[in-house]
């Protein structure tokens, strides 16, 4: 049995998530070229800071560069926006969204203590002339201003604009499933910044042999949203089912591939600020028979997501003239 798809088919399908993009795409000159920009995912319109949500990651393969994972590993929470953008970005989009977040919280560094911000990448150096370092902070916090609960843009927009997939333009896709068991009805909603791949493994198309122009192995951020009432352990049981969606499409998760997964849920916020030395929290059941259709909304989202993300692209010209063209789909 297949799920049932989302209204819009992508993560703000869950409601209160917010997605933005800011696109940075300009030929230098013959060539260098910036073909680039940031995503933010934000789990909610409130404070992030002061109502966090629970959260958990999954590492498939480690070659990847992030920045807030160990926190979330550690406590279960994300109090940011989760942040994508290219390999050399890291930097400036920590610095604009530690920015930001300072902006809307005057107490961040003084009484609130310190700030833990989530940042992932992939390497878009074959399109991008990346050594520029175009992406600057203020166009982290544009990203984020730009968030919006309507249909997500996809394929080569914001983080994905350079991005490539099984030798075609790959980038952001996103798709939802909806979970209903015993008179509950929950939504998983994923986003991927998918840059991974050539075209003979692919096992959802007939792609002619096409090698990765990408100087490595490439990579593949995965982000899970869920309205369900699971906690920070079942949300890493969510997580590492991405590996199965993004086996579906061929993926062999190959040494130089950094495969990372992240999924928080909108349900049980965690409040900064509680007078109470206790907390409690309603959470789904292990054994409830909706635990593995959530598993099963995981790997079918993840799955279609990175197929979006080939599908919605468009044929891009980067540095050097380099062109990549779009799936045929």
């Amino acid at each position: 049995m297949v799920l049932q798809k989302g209204r819009k088919n992508c993560i703000t399908d869950v409601e209160g998530v917010l997605v933005g993009h800011k696109t940075l795409y300009e030929k230098i000159n013959d060539e260098e070229t910036i073909c680039t920009g940031v995503t933010a995912i934000l789990p909610h319109p409130g404070n992030l800071f002061y109502e966090k949500v629970h959260a958990a990651c999954h590492v498939i393969n480690g070659f990847g560069k992030t920045t807030g994972l160990i926190q979330i590993e550690e406590l279960g929470l994300l109090e940011s926006p989760i942040m994508l953008s290219n390999t050399l970005s890291i930097g400036p989009v920590v610095e604009g969204t530690v920015t930001y977040m300072m902006e809307q919280n005057k107490e961040i560094g003084d009484a609130a203590g310190t700030l833990n911000v989530v940042v992932g990448e992939c390497n878009d150096g074959y399109l991008n002339s990346m050594r520029l370092q175009a992406v600057r902070p203020e166009h982290a916090i544009e990203a984020i201003k730009n968030a919006s609960n309507r249909q997500v843009e996809q394929g080569a927009i914001g983080a994905g604009k350079g991005m490539i997939c099984f030798g075609y333009k790959g980038g952001i896709g996103t798709a939802s499933r909806i979970v209903t068991s015993a008179n509950e009805k929950y939504t998983v909603g994923c986003l991927v910044l998918s840059n991974f791949g050539k075209g003979e493994d692919a096992l959802f198309a007939n792609f002619p042999k096409k090698k990765n122009p990408n100087s490595t192995d490439g990579s593949i951020m995965m982000i899970i949203a869920t309205d369900a009432p699971v906690y920070d352990r079942q949300l890493k049981r969510l997580a590492k089912r991405t590996a199965a969606g993004l086996g579906r499409v061929g993926s062999h998760m190959d040494n130089g591939s950094g495969d990372i997964a992240i999924a928080f849920s909108t349900a049980n916020q965690y409040s900064h600020n509680a007078n109470s030395h206790l907390e409690t929290i309603a959470y789904l059941r292990d054994d409830h028979k909706a635990m593995s259709q959530l598993f099963q909304a995981v790997v079918e989202a993840t799955e279609e997501a990175i197929i979006n993300s080939l599908k919605y692209a468009e044929t891009t010209v980067g540095q050097f003239g380099r062109v990549i063209e779009k799936a045929p789909l």
